[in-house]
């Protein structure tokens, strides 16, 4: 049987997600996907059977639906990832094949026969605005972004637009830092030498995938005025960071409920999101009650053909 665990930003706030982090531990000698975002953490295993449940919540994740900003396409792009690593690494069942083909189908449906995402606000567009709101303007502030990745080369690029006075970039791969430090006109500095960054920073930003705390309470010089985003999961700044005066910090539950103040989405729109789920599962146990078992080179085919559609971004028939 297909079985899925799942700890996410529906069921557990964030200090909870934290804490139930290390339950999802995968076997990495066992065929998994494992799918990882700031708001989930999701481990899908097995072969058979295939629970309504599963189909259905995962059709929803990719269509959007369980995104803590509603209709947000990142997710999309998030479920192929994961997906496409683990063809890598493993030889999937049939039916994992099958079920995040189908669920990339779903997504893309979704996103291109419905207006869900119209009006979409993303962390990054969320953290702009927030930035707009709290500052008089960026040109005379010094900004400190930790965690190189498309989150925040996309907040980069509001700030070069905003001309920011100075932007230092860090990283664990002080490559990639440099490189984008390069193309948008910053200064790289490498993770151990933080303080430097940390002790003309007006503004901080950071989106690790470290999983423990990169930035304490001691790392911050007393008495500075500094506006800080925590865009990790698990988070990049300890919680009582925001108690130092001084310092105003926003944690990803911040820019959500900020996001979902300045969300218009019509119901309308989510209903249409619903229909299209519900045609799919009813066409996902068709194929499944008309299946057969594979022998072990069609087996290794359909593999290979899921593999290579899912980098192709389009699905074929398992």
């Amino acid at each position: 049987m297909i079985q899925c665990k799942s700890i996410n930003n529906s069921d557990f706030s964030l200090e909870e997600r934290e804490k139930r982090f290390a339950e999802i531990r995968p076997d990495t000698d066992k065929p998994h996907v494992l799918l990882q975002t700031c708001n989930r953490t999701e481990l899908y295993w097995g072969a058979g059977d295939v629970p309504d449940g599963i189909v259905r919540h995962l059709y929803r994740v990719t269509s959007g639906l369980e995104s803590s900003l509603t209709g947000e396409r990142a997710i999309q792009g998030q479920v192929k990832t994961a997906y496409c690593a683990a063809c890598e690494r493993y030889h999937l069942s049939p039916q994992l094949h099958k079920l995040f083909q189908t669920a990339m189908h779903v997504g893309k449906r979704v996103r291109n026969e419905t207006g869900i995402s119209e009006g979409a606000v993303s962390h990054s567009q969320a953290t702009a605005e927030i930035l707009k709101r709290e500052t008089a303007g960026l040109k005379d502030k010094v900004v400190g972004i930790v965690g190189v990745n498309k989150l925040t080369e996309d907040i980069l690029k509001f700030l070069t637009a905003k001309q920011a006075l100075q932007v230092f970039l860090s990283n664990r791969n002080i490559a990639k830092a440099e490189a984008l430090a390069r193309q948008y006109g910053g200064t790289a500095v490498r993770l151990d030498e933080k303080k430097r960054l940390l002790d003309c920073a007006d503004i901080l930003i950071c989106a690790t995938s470290a999983p423990h705390v990169v930035v304490r309470r001691e790392d911050i010089p007393e008495g500075r005025n500094m506006l800080i985003f925590d865009l990790a999961f698990p988070r990049d700044v300890e919680s009582s960071v925001a108690d130092m005066k001084g310092i105003r910090l926003y944690n990803l539950e911040d820019i959500e409920h900020f996001a979902q103040q300045n969300l218009s989405l019509r119901n309308e729109e989510a209903e249409k999101a619903e229909r299209i789920i519900e045609e799919e599962i009813g066409l996902f146990y068709g194929w499944y009650r008309n299946s057969v078992t594979c022998s072990d080179n069609t087996e290794a085919k359909n593999r290979g053909d899921c593999f290579c559609a899912a980098r192709r971004g389009v699905t074929s028939n398992v």
